[in-house]
């Protein structure tokens, strides 16, 4: 065990990412348990006011994640200061990030449907960055082999390729598989070539005068949120909370 933290943990100086990820979940944990338990009334917590502004935590996790940010940068990959930098920045984004929807909608959404894109943004953050900490390289160079790694054109040809498939996805409204595909190069590959959802720009584009196409797409895509949606409420309502039903 040993061996394997200083061979793949503490030489490849991976270990500021990690304390960086492992901070910005268990802050996005103990904050969703915080303000679920002061939505219902429950220990010692309450809401942050300050001349009758209620101080929303994105507020400190904005300040956080640009101390730790440029600390990081100014203190290297490696050292005790660079493992603080680290942590602070991972605290920060949790906080901020818990807040994505109120800082997209620019309105207090939290306990609302929309407040459910900030769960899904931390899922995503979190998943994407545990791939670059186990070894995935963006765009796929990390299956570059030594001899094409000394050929730039093979590195340039590799990532322009796996960008061409991330893009394709995304046109496509696969916005998971664009993402995840940036590190995964083959789950890219999958969006690139599967139907286009309904009213993405792929659709609209090279859709418009093809009918079969477009039921096709209609219909995998009532399909498929048929059968994922529930299961993905379900995920987002045990992280995240109950959203407040529509009144």
């Amino acid at each position: 065990m040993g061996d394997w933290w200083q061979r793949n943990i503490v030489e490849p100086g991976k270990l500021p990412l990690l304390l960086a990820l492992g901070s910005f979940v268990l802050t996005f944990v103990i904050t969703r348990v915080i303000t679920r338990l002061i939505r219902a009334g429950k220990g010692p917590f309450g809401n942050v006011q300050a001349g009758g502004v209620h101080i929303h935590h994105v507020v400190p996790g904005v300040l956080l994640t640009v101390i730790g940010g440029f600390a990081a940068v100014a203190g290297g990959r490696h050292g005790f200061g660079s493992a603080v930098a680290a942590v602070v920045f991972g605290i920060g984004a949790g906080l901020v990030l818990d807040e994505f929807a109120l800082i997209l909608h620019l309105d207090d959404v939290y306990w609302t449907e929309e407040g459910r894109q900030s769960v899904e943004v931390v899922v995503v953050t979190a998943a994407l960055v545990g791939l670059v900490l186990a070894g995935f390289t963006p765009f796929g160079v990390d299956g570059v082999d030594q001899e094409e790694l000394q050929g730039r054109a093979g590195v340039v040809t590799t990532v322009a390729g796996n960008f061409l498939f991330s893009l394709l996805a995304l046109a496509k409204g696969k916005t998971r598989l664009a993402l995840f595909g940036v590190i995964v190069p083959v789950i890219a590959l999958i969006g690139a070539v599967r139907l286009a959802r309904p009213g993405s720009p792929w659709a609209r584009r090279l859709y418009a005068g093809r009918p079969r196409a477009r039921a096709r797409a209609r219909l995998r895509a009532y399909h498929h949120d048929r059968r994922w949606s529930g299961p993905r409420r379900a995920f987002q309502d045990w992280i995240g909370g109950r959203p407040d039903p529509r009144g």
